[in-house]
């Protein structure tokens, strides 16, 4: 099972989310909580996958982010938005925020989303794609993130392009036929190599340079 902290300051987003992830049948919603009791209830809960409301009137998402971010075993944390061009966005994604999704998904993909993100996989909503790429990485533009795609080997783009499609190590894995460790080894130079500090950046970076223009984030 994987388990799953819904953080909102709305019970009806809460609730929804719950009963949603519920019905999947291998996502257990351990709790769902506000802002002001997040940090201890993921503390006591101890789950795989946080969703995490971006904007909140107690406590914002982006300090609870590097909260989460400092405990000794964090979980995956998804950011919730309500907006596609949220000038949060950027922030949370150096804060280390696995994913950017919003609120109005669709129902049959949640669960989807949750599975993705807790085998380590990326997850942006194609809406807020965009506006990541545009506010992230507009500095430098493509020209410097082909720059510094180009330092990786053939094998290394075919192993970037694979993370930006969402892809956990066990799944690329499976694509290109190599084992998990080796992966984690090619996953491991391409954030060095692209100076990166997660999959999402790395995700981004392969978006702004030009390799995904076929396929959608």
């Amino acid at each position: 099972m994987i388990r799953v902290v819904v953080v909102d300051d709305e019970a009806l987003i809460r609730s929804g989310f719950e009963l949603i992830l519920r019905a999947a049948g291998d996502i257990d919603v351990v709790a769902t909580t506000t802002g002001a009791d997040a940090v201890r209830e993921i503390g006591s809960h101890k789950p795989d996958v946080v969703l995490l409301d971006i904007r909140m009137p107690d406590v914002d998402g982006l300090t609870i982010l590097r909260q989460l971010r400092e405990l000794p075993d964090p979980p995956v944390v998804a950011m919730l938005t309500t907006f596609d061009a949220d000038e949060y966005i950027a922030a949370a994604l150096r804060s280390g925020a696995s994913g950017f999704l919003l609120k109005d998904t669709d129902p049959e993909q949640l669960a989807q989303v949750v599975r993705t993100l807790a085998s380590g996989g990326v997850v942006l909503s194609p809406k807020v794609t965009k506006a990541v790429v545009d506010g992230y990485l507009d500095t430098g533009a493509g020209s410097a993130a082909a720059g510094r795609v180009a330092q990786l080997t053939d094998r290394e783009r075919d192993v970037l392009v694979l993370i930006a499609e969402g892809l956990s190590n066990a799944d690329i894995g499976t694509r290109v036929h190599l084992s998990v460790g080796t992966v984690k080894d090619h996953v491991s130079a391409i954030l060095t190599k692209l100076r990166v500090g997660s999959r999402v950046q790395a995700a981004l970076l392969a978006q702004r340079a030009g390799l995904l223009r076929d396929t959608e984030l």
